[in-house]
């Protein structure tokens, strides 16, 4: 007799094989996770940097960097934070987080670290800075008590950003304002800027960032003054991003947000356990009405084969002795209804009717997110979902490139009507993928169908050649001006248009070795009114 059943606790996988990521579940912290009442879905992101990149890390510091550090380690520092490991996908180059609220991504140089919901993210930077020095051997300083930690790494560049709170007075600790956000940075950074990108009395988006080679702050004295929030409520520029020319790939440093709020609920519903339950059962009893199939014309084939000699098997009545899916229902019935009068049944296996990951899974490729960036082009991408109880989504993606670089997306779903929002993360540069920033984008949306939405994207600008009085790089820069000049353009011309929306604002401001642009757009069907503010100013 031959058990085709695969056993329950095999784990096996694709990512069991060397070179491609694998992943872990954390049992203990998805039993029971509910997250029956709304939060707040727009999230708090942040990235800090060690050095510029994998490959500049200082001499000094373990070869791994970061990914040296243990998951216990960040265990403890995610308490601070408030939320917990559900699983983990490692690699050789990240190692994504997926979170009870939200992700993180921790490479061999930087930290990212996205939080929904009520977290307190800055609560656990103090003791990302303490782990980068004591584990991962970075550069430090001794600390006090001003800076929280008795030793600190020193960030090669910090970035924090978020979009404005729905619900703005449910916040703790130090994110009850964005005022309250940038006096904690101050504590910890010199010399940082803080922005408010759009409309104070609309859709706006702030940003807090440090110079290259940031300094951390002495302890405070009664003179010094906290960081001014600048206003970037126009256009800088008639221009937009492009990509770099002047860059590699794997020096490619361009972050992608969406962020959407009023969500179709046709869309939304996809995101509900009770219905990702009803379309996982569907396609369990199709997959198994097809097996059912397959293996009866495999065995009426192996009959009619089957060597001279054994020519009067055939006939013999097997009867239901060879009836391999005898659980299943009858041929004729269909796929997704069982015979109303057989004895066995086809049983549904737990975890496609209760939350976690298997239905995550289901939801990433029903929903069409994993056709994002398909495993046609990315075999060796890996993604890690997880459906909550009653409804709500999270996904990391890892996205292998041919370079050796490995990059992530990450998408974050809240589906309530009164409250609906979705973001999605990435930073896989457009080069990787051969594709136009907008049609990414439209592939997004339309997942989602948003009432409204904004884009935010970070591009490294490429360097100038060094001017050292030979003529030929003053006209190689100017002539790199002029194409990257007349390509944006052009790349402005198809980002202005993502089909079935209009774009209400676009501002574009040139920062310290980066380029930010701001968009925002609204469906043209939309009838929802104003959108909700939370909060205004500061």
């Amino acid at each position: 007799m031959v058990n085709t059943e695969i056993p329950k606790h095999y784990t096996a996988s694709p990512s069991s094989f060397s070179g491609t990521p694998h992943l872990t579940i954390n049992h203990d912290v998805t039993i029971d996770l509910d997250v029956t009442n709304a939060f707040e879905g727009p999230e708090k992101l942040l990235e800090v940097w060690f050095s510029a990149s994998p490959a500049s890390l200082p001499a000094a510091t373990a070869p791994a960097g970061l990914k040296i550090v243990g998951s216990d380690t960040w265990k403890e520092m995610l308490q601070l934070v408030n939320c917990k490991v559900l699983s983990t996908v490692e690699s050789d180059a990240v190692d994504a987080y997926l979170l009870s609220e939200s992700s993180m991504f921790v490479f061999p140089h930087k930290l990212i670290l996205k939080t929904c919901g009520t977290t307190t993210l800055l609560s656990g930077l103090p003791k990302i800075l303490e782990i980068a020095a004591l584990t991962a051997g970075f550069p430090h300083t001794i600390g006090n008590t001003f800076l929280g930690t008795a030793t600190a790494a020193v960030p090669y560049r910090v970035f924090y950003s978020r979009k404005n709170f729905q619900f703005p007075d449910r916040q703790r600790g130090p994110h009850r304002s964005w005022r309250d956000e940038v006096k904690s940075l101050d504590r910890l950074f010199l010399g940082g800027s803080a922005y408010m990108i759009g409309k104070m009395n609309g859709e706006h988006w702030y940003l807090y960032l440090t110079e290259p080679n940031t300094i951390l702050t002495p302890p405070a004295t009664p003179e010094r003054l906290e960081t001014e929030t600048k206003l970037l409520d126009l256009p800088a520029s008639r221009a937009t991003i492009t990509n770099c020319p002047g860059l590699d790939e794997d020096e490619q440093d361009e972050t992608l947000e969406v962020l959407m709020t009023d969500l179709e609920p046709e869309n939304a519903k996809q995101f509900y356990l009770d219905h990702a339950s009803a379309v996982a059962e569907g396609q369990y009893w199709e997959e198994a009405h097809k097996a059912r199939m397959d293996a009866q014309e495999h065995l009426s084939n192996f009959g009619s084969t089957c060597p001279s000699g054994f020519q009067g098997i055939h006939s013999f009545d097997y009867g239901d002795t060879l009836d391999i899916f005898s659980n299943t229902s009858a041929l004729s019935t269909p796929p997704d209804l069982p015979a109303s009068g057989s004895a066995e049944r086809l049983t549904v296996p737990d975890e496609l009717s209760t939350e976690g990951h298997a239905l995550g899974t289901v939801v990433s490729k029903t929903c069409g997110l994993a056709d994002v960036y398909p495993a046609t082009k990315y075999p060796d991408a890996r993604i890690d979902a997880y459906l909550f109880t009653p409804c709500g989504f999270s996904a990391n993606g890892v996205i292998p490139a041919q370079s050796g670089t490995t990059h992530y997306f990450t998408v974050h779903v809240t589906p309530e009507p009164h409250c609906s929002y979705a973001s999605f993360e990435t930073n896989v540069p457009s080069q990787q993928t051969g594709r136009e920033t907008a049609s990414v984008i439209e592939q997004v949306v339309s997942i989602f169908k948003p009432g409204r939405f904004s884009v935010t994207l970070f591009e490294a600008k490429a360097p100038l050649l060094m001017d050292d009085g030979d003529d030929g790089a003053g006209a190689d820069n100017e002539a790199a001006l002029l194409a990257e000049q007349k390509q944006a353009k052009r790349r402005s011309a198809r980002l202005e248009c993502v089909r079935g929306y209009r774009r209400i604002d676009r501002i574009v401001h040139d920062l310290e070795g980066y380029e930010l642009v701001f968009k925002y757009y609204e469906r043209l069907d939309w009838e929802g009114g104003a959108p909700r503010l939370g909060e205004a100013g500061f």
